[in-house]
C-alpha cells in the first residue's frame, strides 16, 4: 500500500485577482486610442489655428491691397475731373483720350505708392451729339504686379449756361441791381456786382469773380462767393455749331440785318395747335412755327409809322398812315373785319376799308362816324405784327408788303384742316422726324407766340421779342413740358412797337395801349453775346402803364427762365423822387427745368459736374470695348 503523503503535491492553478468593478475587458486599448486621436485632433486644431492665422493675414494683406487699389482709383477720377476743367482740350470731341498710362502713383506727400500703377481715360458717353447736353465718362484702372486689379468709372456731365438765373460777363458802372429786385435762382458775375442802396434779394447763392459792392444793402439767404473763377462767355463760333442741326432739321432761315434796333424782315411765329380735339395744347405732336419773309423791317414788327423826306424818316406822331394798327367793323358779325387805320378816311362818314393787305377788306357797314381817330382809339383797338392773320382777316400765303414761307421737309397730314398747312413747320419728331431742336437764322430774327416744346433759336444778329413769347403749359407748373433757349450773336432786344409799348396813338397827350396786355410775357432762358435790352428803354411814356400798382412806361416785364449776357443792358428808368419811370419794372423768375433740361444744344460752362459712380468688373476690362458699349451708335 502506497504512502501517498510521501508524494509531492500539485499546486492549483491560480487565477488572476478579479477586476475593479465597472471595466471590462479591452477598455485599456481604447483609452489608449482614444488619446491618441485627441492628440492628433489636437495637433490638427493647432495647425488648422496656425493655417487660418496665415489666411487671416493674407485676407488682411489682400484687403489693405485692394483698399489701396480703390483709393488709387477714386483719387484718379476727382484728378482726371480737375484736369479736364483746367484743360479743356484734354476732352476729346469722340472716342477717348489717355491721361495715364499705367503711371506710376504718389501719395499726398509726394511718397511713391509702390507696387501700383494706374492708367485714366476720358471720353464722350451716353448721347453724344450734344443736343441735351455734353456727358462723358472718366475710368481709372488701377493694378498692382500681383494681378490684383480695381476700375471705377464716374459720369460727368458739363454745366449748362442755362442753369444761371443771371449771368454777365462786365456790369456797367452805371447799372446796379435795386429797387427791391428780387432774383431767384444762381447768379454769377465777372465783374463786380453792385447793389443800391434801394436793396435787391438774392434767393440763391452768388458767385463773382470780384466783389459784392453795396454789399450791406441786399439780402443773402444763400450766402455769396467773391473771388470766384471767372466763366467765360460763349463764343461766335458755338453759336455757328448750331446751324447744321438746324439745316438737317428743316429749320434753317436766310434773313438779313436789315433795319434798326429792335427790327427784323424774318419773323417766326410760334404756333400751339389742338389736333386731338381735347380742348388743351400739350399734345407731343402739337408744335409749330411758322415764318414770315418781308423788305419792310417796320411793318413786320408793327413799328410806329414814319415820316419820310430827302432828310430821312422821323416816327410819326400818330398812328394815322399805320397799316399794323386799327380796329374790327361789325364785331362779333359774319361781316366782323379788321380795317388799319390808314384805311380808315380822315373823319367820319368812310365806308369799308379797303383790304389792301390782301385779305378780305370788307365793309364799314353804314358806319357813318368812322375814322382813323376812332380806329385807334375806340375799346376795339389793335395792332398786328406784319403778316398776321387778323391784319388781312384770314390766311394769306403772300400779301402786298412779304408772304411766308412754306414747308420744305418731310410731308405730314395734319388730323384738322387749315388753310396754312402748308406753311405750318412742325417742331416735333411725330410729323418732323428730322428736327434736331434748333432753329437758325443768319441775320436778324423777330419772334413771338406759343411754344410746345423745346427748341433752341439761334441768329447771328439780333433776336427781337416782338410780342409775348409763352409756353403751351405754364412753367410754374414744374413739368417741364416746355423750354426755350435763345442764343443771339448779338443782342436779344424787347422792341419799342405798337404792341409791346403804349403810344400816343392820335397825335395828343393820351396814351394808349394795342396789345391784349399791357405787360410783356417772356419765358425762356436768354444768352446774347453782347447784351439783353430794351429798345428806348429811357424814352416814352413814364407813366402810362403801371407795374402791379406802380406807376411806369410800359408796365411789368415778366421774364420766366435766365439771362446770360456778355453786358448787363438796361430796361428802364426810374425818377427818384416821384412815382413813374420809362421803360419796364422788372419781375424775373427762375425755371428750374432750364438746368435739369437744358434747351437742345445751349451752350455749356464748360465746366464738368460729378454724375453717377460705377465699379467695373476688372475681369477682362478693355477700356475701348467699355466705351464703345458706353455710346450708342458707335
Amino acid at each position: 500500500m502506497l504512502d501517498n503523503s510521501s508524494r509531492p503535491t500539485r499546486s492549483a492553478p491560480r487565477r488572476a485577482d478579479p477586476a475593479p468593478p465597472g471595466t471590462r475587458k479591452g477598455e485599456e486599448g481604447f483609452a489608449l486610442l482614444f488619446v491618441l486621436l485627441l492628440a492628433m485632433a489636437v495637433a490638427a486644431l493647432a495647425i488648422g489655428a496656425t493655417m487660418v492665422q496665415s489666411n487671416t493675414t493674407l485676407i488682411s494683406r489682400y484687403q489693405s491691397q485692394n483698399s489701396v487699389l480703390e483709393t488709387v482709383a477714386d483719387a484718379g477720377l476727382e484728378q482726371a475731373r480737375s484736369e479736364v476743367n483746367a484743360n479743356d482740350s484734354l476732352y476729346p470731341d469722340s472716342g477717348y483720350d489717355t491721361l495715364e498710362s499705367d503711371a506710376r502713383v504718389y501719395d499726398a506727400s509726394g511718397n511713391q505708392i509702390s507696387d501700383v500703377r494706374r492708367s485714366i481715360w476720358v471720353g464722350p458717353s451716353g448721347i453724344t451729339t450734344g443736343q441735351y447736353g455734353v456727358f462723358g465718362s472718366i475710368v481709372v484702372e488701377a493694378k498692382d504686379s500681383h494681378g490684383n486689379k480695381v476700375v471705377r468709372r464716374q459720369e460727368i456731365r458739363q454745366e449748362s449756361f442755362a442753369k444761371y438765373a443771371y449771368f454777365t460777363d462786365i456790369e456797367p458802372s452805371n447799372i446796379a441791381f435795386g429797387s427791391g429786385d428780387q432774383i431767384f435762382g444762381p447768379v454769377h458775375s465777372n465783374d463786380y456786382i453792385k447793389i443800391y442802396a434801394s436793396g435787391a434779394t438774392f434767393w440763391n447763392h452768388v458767385t463773382t469773380a470780384k466783389t459784392v459792392q453795396g454789399a450791406q444793402y441786399a439780402s443773402f439767404p444763400q450766402g455769396y462767393t467773391e473771388n470766384a473763377p471767372t466763366i467765360p462767355m460763349p463764343k461766335t463760333a458755338d453759336l455757328n455749331k448750331l446751324r447744321q442741326q438746324a439745316q438737317a432739321g428743316h429749320t434753317y432761315f436766310s434773313g438779313d440785318n436789315n433795319g434798326a434796333l429792335g427790327q427784323a424782315t424774318t419773323r417766326i411765329e410760334f404756333l400751339a395747335i389742338d389736333l386731338n380735339g381735347d380742348g388743351e395744347i400739350n399734345g407731343d405732336n402739337e408744335g409749330f412755327i411758322r415764318v414770315y419773309q418781308s423788305s419792310d423791317a417796320g411793318w413786320v414788327v408793327a413799328d410806329m409809322p414814319e415820316t419820310c423826306s430827302w432828310f430821312g424818316c422821323t416816327p410819326a406822331s400818330d398812328l394815322r398812315s399805320s397799316i399794323n394798327c386799327g380796329h374790327y367793323h361789325n364785331p362779333g358779325t359774319a361781316n366782323d373785319t379788321f380795317v388799319v387805320a390808314a384805311d380808315h378816311p380822315s373823319s367820319g362818314g368812310g365806308g369799308g376799308g379797303r383790304g389792301r393787305r390782301g385779305g378780305r377788306g370788307g365793309g364799314g357797314g353804314g358806319t357813318t362816324t368812322d375814322s382813323w381817330v376812332a380806329a385807334v382809339s375806340n375799346s376795339g383797338r389793335r395792332c398786328y405784327l406784319g403778316g398776321s392773320d387778323s391784319l388781312s382777316n384770314g390766311f394769306v400765303a403772300t400779301d402786298t408788303l412779304g408772304g411766308w414761307v412754306a414747308w420744305n421737309g418731310t410731308s405730314y397730314t395734319l388730323p384738322v384742316s387749315r388753310a396754312d398747312h402748308s406753311y405750318l413747320m412742325p417742331i416735333s419728331r411725330a410729323f418732323n422726324p428730322d428736327f434736331k431742336g434748333v432753329i437758325f437764322v443768319d441775320g436778324n430774327v423777330a419772334i413771338s407766340g406759343v411754344l410746345r416744346g423745346k427748341v433752341t433759336v439761334a441768329a447771328t444778329g439780333d433776336i427781337v421779342i416782338a410780342d409775348d413769347m409763352t409756353y403751351a403749359t405754364d412753367p410754374g407748373a414744374g413739368t417741364c413740358n416746355d423750354l426755350l433757349g435763345l442764343f443771339s450773336g448779338n443782342d436779344v432786344v424787347v422792341a419799342d412797337n405798337t404792341i409791346n409799348s403804349p403810344e400816343e396813338g392820335t397825335g395828343a397827350s393820351s396814351w394808349f395801349t394795342y396789345d391784349d396786355t399791357k405787360d410783356e410775357f417772356i419765358q425762356g432762358v436768354v444768352l446774347a453775346l453782347n447784351q439783353f435790352t430794351v429798345e428806348n428803354y429811357q424814352y416814352g411814356a413814364d407813366k402810362a402803364e403801371a407795374c402791379e400798382g406802380t406807376l411806369t412806361g410800359r408796365g411789368c416785364l415778366y421774364l420766366t427762365g435766365g439771362i446770360i449776357q456778355k453786358t448787363r443792358g438796361p430796361v428802364g428808368t426810374e425818377y427818384v423822387y416821384s412815382p413813374g419811370g420809362t421803360g419796364y419794372i422788372k419781375r424775373y423768375s427762375y425755371d428750374a427745368c432750364a438746368a435739369t433740361s437744358p434747351p437742345p444744344y445751349f451752350p455749356t460752362t464748360g465746366h464738368f459736374t460729378r454724375g453717377v459712380y460705377y465699379e467695373v468688373d476688372p475681369s477682362n476690362f478693355s477700356v475701348a470695348s467699355l466705351f464703345q458699349s458706353l455710346t450708342p451708335g458707335s
